[in-house]
């Protein structure tokens, strides 16, 4: 028997970043919005633990147990006593070292499959807590939906969201390490004071109406200008998107997909249509959100 989660790619609406913590992390406030581009997890009982990738750019994907889904079923199987004889099968289609959380969505996506698949009976609280340890992002894949992540990002509200917004995303030609990104942010930010950061009024009530106007004008990202120092390429897509009549521009996340509002599909196809002309870019992509998180599609939970 196996087990296939469907898991999705996020994009951040609002990333407030405050001043580095003496752990090293910094404390923010994050609002996720999850979209339509999957990755799929299976599981399936093996002699041992071993990870498998397909899907553009899998060869990038690490297939030891560096690999957060790897990390995902260890931390499972350590809790519970079991022996993590699991193949792990990624099927990607969330950009690697994007942005977008493709790694963390995988390491949900595992957690979930492995705790069908071993039937653990696991409560949702305890699967969160694994992927609080597994990384910053990781619970909001189990999550999806609209959420506010404090901390690190990994301590969520659930918000509402009012109506369906549209999205286009341009995948760089190369990647950006978000530690990277994290320490250029630091050395931008030196002899400055750094606010706390915290969750745009405007931006949360933008959402809960579903209103894109009103969201383009509160979208912000304090990686943004950490991302474009260390990869300056990226100011080009982001005025070839404008320029196209997106609402609002942005780097997803620490980079270095850039993500752009669109008011309705039809926009969305005119911007995805110019971004791919511009030459600015590797691949476009169009997808709606809020999507839902971490989701059995094959397996017991599923039927």
């Amino acid at each position: 028997m196996s087990v296939t989660v469907r898991v999705p790619a996020k994009v951040n609406v609002q990333l407030a970043v405050g001043a580095a913590r003496p752990d090293g992390f910094h404390d923010l406030a994050n609002v996720f919005l999850a979209v339509g581009l999957y990755d799929e997890v299976t599981v399936t009982p093996a002699d041992e633990l071993r990870v498998t990738c397909e899907g553009p750019d899998a060869a990038q994907v690490p297939l030891d147990r560096t690999n957060l889904a790897a990390r995902a079923a260890l931390a499972l199987a350590e809790r519970r006593g079991i022996e993590p004889n699991v193949h792990i099968h990624i099927a990607k289609d969330i950009p690697v070292a994007g942005g977008m959380a493709g790694g963390s969505a995988d390491g949900a996506g595992a957690l979930l499959a492995c705790n069908t698949l071993w039937g653990t009976g696991a409560s949702r609280a305890e699967l969160l807590a694994i992927c609080a340890e597994l990384g910053s992002d990781v619970p909001f894949s189990l999550v999806g939906g609209v959420a506010l992540g404090i901390g690190r990002g990994e301590q969520l509200t659930v918000l509402e969201a009012g109506g369906t917004f549209h999205w286009v995303f341009a995948m760089a030609e190369r990647g950006l390490s978000t530690p990277a990104v994290f320490r250029e942010f630091d050395r931008l930010a030196q002899g400055r004071d750094i606010p706390a950061p915290v969750a745009s009024a405007e931006l949360l009530a933008a959402l809960a109406k579903g209103d894109p106007d009103a969201l383009a004008a509160s979208v912000s990202n304090d990686l943004q200008p950490a991302a474009l120092s260390l990869f300056p390429e990226l100011a080009d897509t982001l005025d070839a998107g404008r320029g196209a009549g997106a609402l609002a521009a942005l780097v997803s996340g620490s980079g270095p997909t850039t993500a752009f509002l669109a008011r309705d599909p039809e926009s969305a196809l005119k911007i995805a249509d110019a971004l791919r002309a511009s030459g600015h870019c590797r691949t476009v992509r169009t997808a709606t959100g809020p999507a839902p998180g971490a989701t059995v599609t094959q397996g017991p939970a599923s039927r």
